[in-house]
């Protein structure tokens, strides 16, 4: 825990020098949004309002746990960072989200125009703070990370393309799930890890392994997500369990009781769920098995996940939160 606490410490250090950038006298204002997005200033700010930091925490224990110093990766965890937050911001807009973390989102307290440009200057930012990795690393290495980063921002817009498009799309199934998940979810989470263990010099194999297992873990920890969305204890998770249905979102065990064919694809075929059908729609997604073989594939994901930890033998009190923390994601325990 006193590894994790200085980990954040430093992240957060970090993420404020990248933001920095913009701290000056004609666009104080514009940085004062990124502020506000990230969590550090306005109503409500704190640790309830900047999230986890899980990605950048990925990025630093892949590292040390494969044996070398984490400071000099942490212009690469500020990145992970970065880019997750111009995701949150853009799709806050395009999901006509007007709240994030209990408050108002960007795009809500200063328009949609705002919004956008908040989004792309926390992308640039990203990719700024990616090359202060010259200042500890061979550049054949810096154009590695680079290359890692880039590719997940592409499967990050692959995603949301789907995400998007299957809105109003009945003939969909399990099939079509996973190339969205891989895209919104698993791949930051998976390049997270992939640029931990190259900045811990680890060999490609062993790079590859820690690649998988953020795969498997980013595509795990989403459909958890979506089972405590239908099925969670909102006391517990914060999630309210209406607004999934409500919303139509093509989550997995949705998808399986669409391939079902029964009650539930014909009611859900029928127009938009209501709230007070919440619990009945629940019900007969768990009559017809959805729920069943949502957490089966999660527990595949999860087996996977873990395999690919093992083989990529994280080392140290850094490899022993790496695990903590996976246990933790995947819902196991410390």
């Amino acid at each position: 825990m006193m590894l994790i606490n200085t980990l954040l410490s430093a992240i957060e250090h970090e993420l404020k020098k990248q933001v920095a950038r913009l701290d000056e006298p004609h666009t104080r204002f514009f940085h004062d949004m990124l502020t506000y997005h990230m969590g550090w200033t306005g109503e409500g700010a704190g640790p309830e309002s900047t999230g986890k930091r899980i990605r950048p925490l990925l990025v630093l224990l892949s590292a040390a746990s494969c044996g070398a110093d984490w400071q000099p990766a942490l212009p690469a965890a500020a990145a992970v960072e970065l880019i997750h937050n111009f995701s949150l911001a853009h799709d806050d807009i395009q999901d006509n989200s007007d709240k994030r973390r209990g408050r108002p989102t960007v795009w809500k307290r200063w328009g949609i125009a705002q919004g956008i440009n908040v989004g792309d200057g926390l992308f640039v930012l990203a990719h700024l703070a990616l090359l202060d990795l010259n200042n500890a690393y061979p550049a054949a290495t810096v154009l590695n990370a680079v290359h890692i980063l880039h590719q997940s921002c592409l499967d990050l817009t692959r995603g949301q393309f789907l995400d998007i498009l299957y809105q109003d799309r009945l003939d969909l199934a399990v099939d079509d799930y996973w190339p969205m998940v891989s895209g919104k979810t698993a791949a930051l989470i998976a390049a997270c890890c992939h640029m931990g263990a190259l900045l811990g010099h680890a060999d490609p194999e062993r790079q590859e392994h820690y690649r998988a297992f953020g795969q498997f873990l980013g595509l795990a920890f989403q459909i958890q997500d979506d089972l405590l969305g239908i099925w969670g204890d909102e006391a517990l998770t914060g999630k309210s369990t209406v607004s999934d249905l409500v919303e139509g979102k093509k989550s997995l065990p949705v998808l399986f009781g669409l391939e079902k064919n029964g009650s539930f694809a014909r009611r859900w075929r029928q127009g938009a769920i209501r709230a007070e059908e919440v619990r009945e729609m629940a019900a007969l997604l768990e009559a017809e098995s959805a729920r069943k073989s949502a957490q089966e594939a999660a527990q595949e994901m999860t087996a996977r996940a873990l395999d690919h930890l093992r083989r990529a033998e994280p080392q140290g009190e850094a490899g022993e939160a790496l695990r903590s923390l996976a246990n933790q994601l995947l819902g196991r325990g410390a």
